[in-house]
């Protein structure tokens, strides 16, 4: 339903106004116009859904990935039905982390701009600071230097800071009639000279592809368009190693039992192999140190035909688990082997005695683990499974361990405690209760509204919520 209601932008009579009176295309029918087939992940859709930004009802900017002409690309899209593409601060997030994938891996990129620039009264939290609105020009800059090709369409209004994201391309087309760029649009001429222009007159198509040589390539309709961007993509001899088309065998097991199996609680003894044999193929699974430590479980197997390491959590981090996870994650890193994390950390429990040997040597060992996850140097991606607690979800390469992509399941929590555990915390100093109990409750409410998926996701801390089934496709 949340997904269902992200694909309808800025809504029904929002689309109706950007279609029938301004004749142009939804965000989405472009996307189609310009990718091969429809194998595209979007990226983070339901970001910006239910922000403190008033009625906006999502971030009025789509992001994903699919191919044009073969070549895999990353796709940043205003959605103009959403406060006419206005850049929220959650938009620029969105955009940065799209540049962010965009350089990880080499993706040509492509820019699909309509916007009406940054929404002001936000202003100190888009533009001053190191990742903000500025940033995404530095990208565009430093994606040139590193031959990363970047493409753009000015299919719509694009003012202010926005106009540099097309002039910054290597090549861009631009749509008589609908597409503008200039850095102040008309109302602003007329309060600061008095003078009226028409939009065509102060940066219309036929300006910049005559003029001023802001455009590469003039397009008469939208559908031309597109087709201009495919012709430029096919002649910019970006061609990354070509795929094998592997044949692979799928799971013994139907992916959709995973729906049954997603974790609702961490506290439950689902063993993760039978989570596993859902999403290998051939269900085969070549387990390492498999006696050891076993509350991780650690091996090798392959998806869609690729090989890859994976570890995944099947109980509280123990001081055994950690070690093995070290070692087995070192061994990945050697061999070039791709690591895939399965998460779903189980919160310590307080513990009756103070600090014991055990907890010590735990911690050490999850260190040693969280050096080797950040420092391999593979593509890790990350779902989230289940829970996401604390430091194992540091060790277990959670957000700030800069996975190259990490979703998660509907079922999912993130957060630093899990509140169902407070009912065991010692109160500090002495008996005196007066508002403890209301305080607690104020706390363990706020913290089970913050760690469920859909808060993640609609701040980006990660890269969306993805149905358990879907996995293997994803």
């Amino acid at each position: 339903e949340l997904l269902e209601m992200a694909s309808r932008g800025g809504g029904e009579n929002a689309i109706l106004r950007h279609t029938q009176r301004n004749k142009k295309l939804f965000v989405r029918e472009r996307l189609k116009l310009l990718l091969d087939d429809e194998s595209f992940l979007e990226l983070s859709p339901l970001a910006g859904l239910s922000m403190p930004y008033g009625d906006v009802p999502a971030a009025g900017c789509l992001t994903g990935i699919g191919k044009i002409c073969g070549v895999w690309c990353v796709f940043m899209a205003n959605d103009a039905t959403v406060k006419g593409g206005t850049i929220y601060p959650v938009g620029v997030k969105k955009q940065l982390r799209a540049q962010e994938i965009a350089m990880q891996n080499r993706l040509l990129s492509v820019y699909l701009v309509d916007s009406g620039g940054a929404f002001l009264p936000l202003q100190s939290e888009l533009f001053p600071d190191k990742l903000h609105g500025g940033r995404v020009f530095y990208n565009e800059a430093i994606m040139s230097a590193m031959r990363i090709p970047q493409v753009a369409v000015v299919c719509g209004s694009c003012v202010a800071g926005g106009a540099y994201v097309p002039t910054m391309a290597e090549e861009t087309v631009i749509i008589d009639k609908i597409g503008t760029l200039f850095l102040a649009g008309p109302p602003l001429v007329k309060a600061a000279t008095g003078e009226y222009v028409s939009p065509e007159d102060l940066g219309g198509a036929k300006l910049h592809s005559k003029v001023s040589g802001c455009s590469d390539h003039f397009a008469s309709s939208e559908k031309e368009a597109y087709e201009c961007i495919r012709n430029v993509i096919s002649t910019l001899n970006y061609d990354p190693l070509p795929e094998e088309a592997v044949e692979h065998d799928s799971p013994l097991y139907s992916s959709d039992e995973l729906l049954g199996l997603a974790p609702q609680d961490y506290r439950c003894t689902l063993p993760v192999k039978l989570i596993l044999s859902r999403l290998m193929d051939g269900s085969r699974f070549q387990e390492f140190k498999a006696n050891y430590g076993t509350t991780l479980v650690t091996g090798f197997g392959h998806v869609e035909g690729h090989l890859v390491g994976i570890v995944a959590s099947n109980g509280e981090l123990s001081h055994d688990a950690s070690l093995k996870g070290s070692h087995f994650v070192q061994l990945c890193s050697q061999r070039s082997i791709p690591i895939l994390f399965f998460q779903n950390t189980a919160p310590h429990t307080a513990e009756p005695t103070s600090i014991s040997q055990a907890h010590s040597n735990r911690l050490k060992a999850q260190a040693s683990m969280m050096a080797a996850v950040a420092c391999a140097a593979v593509p890790k991606i990350t779902i989230v499974i289940g829970g996401c607690y604390g430091s194992e979800s540091y060790v277990m390469c959670g957000r700030s361990f800069s996975p190259n992509f990490l979703f998660l399941w509907p079922n999912a929590r993130v957060a630093l405690v899990d509140s169902r555990h407070f009912s065991t915390v010692p109160r500090a100093g002495d008996n005196d209760c007066t508002g403890d109990e209301s305080e607690l409750k104020h706390l363990k409410e706020k913290l089970e509204e913050e760690s469920s998926a859909f808060y993640s996701s609609a701040r980006l801390w990660d890269d969306g919520v993805i149905l358990p089934q879907n996995t293997r496709k994803v």
